[in-house]
């Protein structure tokens, strides 16, 4: 038998159709990436069509932004980085863009006076809400409550997901002004704190409670 060929269960291969069918496999898995990304392409370009605009108008702070969105636009972004019409930022960045998922709460925001992420809300569906950020908390330069609370008890590492945390013990406290304290961790357990700052967080919603409680 020739060294160039063996057999394998009864089917004959050889150096040659082995380093043919390599070679192929090769072209194919080079080639793939590019057909799907083509495939990719074309449907981006045939959904563009399909993807609506519409001017809304978002009631953010007790301040009207008109403004100029896809139908798949979040309220996130619009919140962050979304132009009025008349040419004015929107800006409130204190929600803030962690997973972007609708995991973490970092994103937190009231909606008609209820704790929402506002990753995961549309903004076609807070139109003719009340949109409450943590920009629109205080009274001026009156501290709401709980951020005073925050502050008092130091509920807070990095920073980063505290404007969360704030809005979610607002809308909690809003719904339930004096909750014990398993309630609070079931209130908040939307939120993430990846410093691991809970029991000062805990802390400033009880003394959030008794100060809105009287």
């Amino acid at each position: 038998m020739s060294k160039e060929k063996e057999q394998t269960q009864g089917t004959p291969i050889s150096r040659r159709n082995f380093l043919k069918g390599v070679g192929t496999g090769a072209v194919a898995a080079s080639v793939a990436p590019t057909v799907l990304v083509g495939a990719e392409t074309a449907a981006e370009a045939q959904m563009g069509d399909k993807i609506t605009r519409a001017e809304i108008k978002l009631n953010i702070n007790g301040k009207t932004y008109e403004v100029e969105v896809e139908s798949r636009t979040t309220l996130l972004s619009v919140l962050r980085d979304g132009i009025d019409t008349g040419g004015e930022r929107v800006d409130l960045t204190g929600a803030k863009s962690i997973c972007d998922r609708g995991e973490c709460g970092g994103c937190t925001v009231q909606v008609g006076g209820k704790a929402v992420y506002s990753c995961m809300t549309l903004a076609l569906e807070a139109e003719g809400k009340e949109i409450t950020t943590v920009e629109g908390l205080a009274n001026g330069e009156q501290l709401h409550p709980v951020q005073e609370a925050f502050v008092q008890h130091d509920a807070l590492m990095c920073g980063f997901c505290t404007p969360g945390f704030v809005v979610a013990a607002k809308s909690l406290l809003d719904q339930n002004p004096s909750p014990s304290h398993e309630e609070i961790k079931e209130g908040l357990a939307g939120n993430i704190c990846r410093c691991g700052t809970y029991p000062f967080i805990f802390e400033a919603v009880k003394t959030a409670s008794r100060k809105i409680g009287g």
